[in-house]
């Protein structure tokens, strides 16, 4: 067994080989990074909505069974695909009648104008009186404008008719339909939506601006700030495969008397047809130039009930909790610091959640910097 003294300094010197051990580990390595200092054009985010170019309700506008509607909802049609079918007996009958009707009716103004003819030459040698001539040719004309009568019926009848055939009006996306195969609409009386068709080829999207002025500095400071009007960048909240872009190379402006704010309007090509009517979207409009902006990364601020947050590591490099304010994000990774930090600040660049303030750690910055 060993003496109590000799006990005690194996124990002592286990004791300092712990410590150090532990000392060790408190004092982790930490990775960080000087803020970037760039120019970079300052824009403004507005809040928008999508509409299609064009939207048009189909509607019936007879009465019938809906025999059938060929496509499914979201389906892209054709312009002068049926989308419809109303049965149709009742108004081709009404057709084939007013064929009939207008048949008769060039038959007596075939007879009639013979007939007024004949009573022109039988003046001439007093076989028929005047007044007989008269007779004569007033029902040449009835029967004239019996003729004109029954053509007008006869393209109503077949108006009529085509509406029981209902077709796409341009190229574009149908909704689903609001009727079901088998049943009855009664569209004469008042017209009865059948489905919406969207143009969606081209979107328009609709956002408001507060600063009736702000028009005018685009367009005189859009090549100073080199920004093409036609190529506005677009941002969705939900993930879409292509990047989409605003053209704003026409900008007519309307107040809204509510607000006082000018609604305003632009173009964007959907190709793909991944935009819909009612997608939100944010709009990103130019307006200065930051000639010294201070930009770290996004990923390296925190949130918190005071607002935003950077840990920088000090002099004696010790963990510092750094209140910031930030501008907008650019490239998607780097973010304006418009106050809070300075170029040669450090700033913790990862790892938020393992470090706290005042903490001791070991900073290394990225190879070269």
């Amino acid at each position: 067994m060993l003496p109590a003294a000799a006990l005690l300094a194996v124990a002592a010197c286990t004791s300092c080989r712990h410590k150090k051990h532990n000392s060790g580990d408190e004092i982790p390595a930490i990775e960080v990074a000087h803020p970037l200092t760039d120019s970079v054009v300052l824009r403004k985010t507005y809040p928008g909505y999508l509409t299609a170019n064009r939207e048009v309700e189909l509607v019936a506008r007879v009465d019938g069974y809906l025999l059938s509607h060929p496509y499914k909802a979201g389906d892209r049609v054709r312009k002068g695909e049926t989308l419809f079918t109303i049965e149709e007996r009742n108004y081709r009958d009404a057709v084939d009648r007013a064929e009939a009707s207008l048949q008769t009716a060039r038959a007596s103004l075939d007879y009639n104008t013979e007939r007024y003819e004949a009573m022109k030459r039988a003046l001439s040698s007093d076989a028929v009186s005047e007044m007989e001539v008269a007779q004569a040719r007033s029902a040449m004309e009835q029967a004239w404008a019996d003729v004109e009568n029954a053509s007008a019926a006869l393209r109503t009848a077949r108006t009529e008719l085509s509406y029981c055939t209902v077709r796409a009006p341009f190229d574009g996306r149908i909704s689903s339909g609001n009727y079901d195969t088998g049943a009855y609409l009664s569209g004469s009386s008042q017209p009865v939506t059948l489905a919406k068709i969207f143009d969606d080829a081209t979107m328009v999207i609709n956002f408001s601006i507060d600063d009736a002025s702000y028009l005018s500095l685009l367009r005189e400071n859009a090549a100073k700030l080199g920004v093409d009007l036609r190529d506005i960048p677009l941002e969705f909240s939900d993930s879409l495969p292509g990047q989409y872009n605003c053209d704003l190379s026409y900008m007519s402006p309307e107040i809204d008397k509510s607000t006082g704010t000018l609604r305003m309007q632009g173009l964007t090509d959907n190709p793909d047809g991944d935009l819909r009517s009612g997608m939100y979207t944010e709009i990103h409009l130019p307006y200065a130039i930051e000639p010294h902006a201070l930009l770290i990364l996004d990923a390296a601020i925190g949130s918190d009930q005071l607002g935003k947050y950077v840990y920088t590591v000090d002099e004696t490099d010790k963990i510092t909790y750094t209140p910031v304010k930030t501008g907008e994000v650019l490239d998607d990774t780097l973010r304006i610091i418009t106050s809070g930090l300075s170029p040669d600040d450090r700033y913790v660049t990862r790892a938020l959640m393992k470090v706290r303030d005042g903490m001791k750690v070991n900073p290394s910055l990225p190879s070269g910097k």
